[in-house]
């Protein structure tokens, strides 16, 4: 597995987006049990933290060091480092396995095969993620064309199966047909900056061009955000469930 965020890992604690209630509570209405969750590739805890509020026990597990470093602290959270594809959890485990805007980066036969190990019967697998933020027209033109265009040919291969809203990842049960969710955000022009510098791409690009993308399109952007101080966005979440009976 790859790890693009552990250079970053402070920002990626500020600056990433979190999500909707709605979607937690629909993913506890359906989990047989509330003992044991585990977040798979926690990065800063944000699932982590809220599954905490309603498990007894949440294991999270992250390659990267730094990244559970800055990650929110809870009793009822054990972090660890640990790789997606072998963990040290013992056979039927968990009630809840979830993956939040990772499993882009797994090894999937390998991962779907510890999931079945750890998860009990009927446990739910959830895989969760979020497209790209959306705002209003001015800024949405400008935000996409730095994606597609700027930073475009430095994101990693694997950025495809978002793009794709998950729907292209092997997904190898019987899925639950899960709501729509989004989650809305009101940000500042300097979090929605902070925000886009957190993205890998950005990063390659820097490693390569020796400057920040960003610097491109910052005036045009601030140009675009008009007198406002703050603007709302959404994120549209990506969903895919299954129940695992074994």
């Amino acid at each position: 597995m790859k790890d693009n965020f552990s250079s970053q890992s402070d920002k990626y604690a500020r600056f990433r987006p979190t999500y909707p209630k709605g979607m937690f509570d629909y993913l506890l209405s359906i989990v047989p049990g509330r003992e044991n969750a585990w977040d798979c590739g926690t990065g800063n805890g944000q699932v982590a933290g809220v599954l905490a509020e309603y498990f007894d026990r949440v294991m999270a597990t992250d390659i990267s060091q730094q990244q559970i470093d800055h990650a929110v602290r809870h009793e009822h959270i054990e972090y660890s480092v640990q790789r997606a594809e072998k963990t040290t959890f013992p056979d039927d485990t968990f009630d809840l396995i979830a993956v939040a805007q990772a499993i882009h980066w797994f090894d999937f036969d390998a991962f779907y095969k510890e999931v079945h190990r750890t998860i009990r019967s009927g446990g739910v697998l959830a895989v969760i993620g979020y497209g790209l933020i959306r705002t209003n027209p001015a800024i949405d033109k400008i935000i996409g064309g730095f994606y597609r265009t700027i930073v475009g040919p430095y994101w990693d291969k694997e950025r495809r199966y978002i793009d794709e809203d998950y729907k292209t990842i092997p997904f190898p049960y019987r899925e639950i047909n899960a709501p729509a969710f989004e989650h809305s955000v009101e940000w500042s022009f300097e979090h929605l900056v902070g925000y886009i510098g957190t993205w890998s791409a950005v990063k390659h690009y820097e490693k390569e061009k020796g400057h920040d993308p960003i610097d491109l399109v910052r005036d045009t952007l601030k140009a675009s955000w008009g007198n406002d101080k703050t603007i709302k966005g959404r994120f549209p979440i990506l969903l895919r469930v299954a129940r695992i009976e074994k």
